[in-house]
């Protein structure tokens, strides 16, 4: 089990929580997905480590960005 913690931008509201959280949850081996929306927080369970750039894709094509 891993744990995985990035920050995403530009989130406003409980919709693009939903967004992050689906795409994100929708990589290979993501069991859960926890979204702090105050904070742009995001911590990701997964059965191995889930590359950057994977989540970078995934965080994108929901319609925001990875913080740093």
């Amino acid at each position: 089990m891993s744990t995985t913690t990035v920050t995403v931008t530009g989130m406003t509201c409980g919709h693009c929580v939903s967004s992050v959280r689906e795409e994100i949850g929708n990589l290979p081996g993501v069991t859960a997905v926890d979204v702090d929306l105050a904070s742009g927080r995001v911590a990701i369970d997964s059965d191995s480590p889930i590359e950057k750039a994977s989540l970078a894709r995934a965080v994108d094509e929901a319609g925001y960005q990875l913080a740093g």
